[in-house]
């Protein structure tokens, strides 16, 4: 265990690398606090943030790429394409993204986008370690939502070998980006309420996948926080709402319920809205598959 935070791991954070470096890939520049703020129901606060994107060609380059390597990295892809007969960018449209028609593989794109979304937030906005990208990698089926739990970030409060000060934070997430008659921010305060039950198989899937690709380190960095017992944490959760403009409404966002959430205390509410996002979604998977 005295390897614990020695260093992150070269495998998971290399392409993120330079995002750190530079204070997070430049689409995070887009992503802006409103200042709003709505009452839930049980008289809790959910921020208003405001995904402001413009056709800068530049920047949607750079989150295509940064997007595209959540489900396979470049390093890997040639290796990937090879004996298919396919070209790069067919190999990603029907075998690695979720299909850009026939259903269900639109709304799993529209949940992709957002859990990636807002597992850039969490790291590169509150600044946690946010592994997340093996969670599209080994997905067995383009078309199916991986399971558990949507996004955790970690934070280290020292370098010593665990400190109860260390933080879990775990996310769920839920888009709406056309009419809806559901409130996606109470259908995310629920899921969240489940993430306890959640989080031992989380933490489990996380640092196998570590393992199985030789990353100690990283496996360490997650093997910490399995067992709060003995090696006490912070445990935050966080429900996450990314809507379309058009879908956003101030009343059904205030009609949100968390008194029952079993850590409401630390939940954290927010709602990521923004106009054509369901456009956007789509060019940025086309340009992800079209620049590989």
């Amino acid at each position: 265990m005295a390897t614990l935070r020695l260093r992150k791991s070269s495998t998971l954070q290399s392409h993120f690398r330079w995002f750190h470096m530079a204070g997070g890939p430049p689409h995070i520049g887009w992503l802006r606090d409103t200042g709003k703020r709505l009452a839930t129901a049980d008289g809790k606060t959910v921020e208003i943030w405001e995904l402001d994107h413009v056709p800068d060609q530049a920047i949607l380059s750079a989150w295509a790429t940064h997007f595209r390597n959540h489900y396979c990295s470049d390093a890997d892809l040639p290796d990937l394409v090879a004996g298919t007969g396919m070209s790069p960018a067919e190999y990603l449209a029907t075998v690695k993204f979720p299909d850009a028609k026939a259903p269900p593989g639109p709304s799993v794109r529209a949940g992709d986008f957002a859990e990636i979304l807002v597992a850039d937030f969490v790291e590169f906005v509150l600044g946690y370690w946010c592994p997340r990208e093996l969670r599209y990698q080994d997905r067995w089926n383009r078309n199916d939502s991986t399971k558990g739990i949507d996004v955790i970030g970690f934070k280290f409060a020292s370098e010593s070998i665990y400190d109860p000060d260390d933080e879990l934070f775990a996310f769920e997430s839920k888009a709406a980006m056309s009419a809806t008659n559901d409130n996606r921010l109470q259908n995310a305060v629920d899921d969240s309420a489940k993430d306890l039950m959640r989080e031992a198989m989380s933490l489990n899937a996380i640092k196998q996948r570590f393992l199985e690709r030789h990353d100690r380190a990283s496996a360490l960095r997650v093997q910490r926080f399995q067992d709060m017992a003995d090696r006490p944490f912070r445990r935050l959760s966080g429900a996450a709402a990314v809507l379309d403009s058009g879908v956003f409404d101030a009343d059904v966002i205030s009609a949100t319920n968390a008194g029952n959430h079993p850590n409401a205390g630390n939940l954290k509410l927010i709602v990521i809205r923004g106009v054509a996002l369901m456009s956007l979604v789509h060019a940025l998977y086309e340009r992800a598959a079209n620049e590989a």
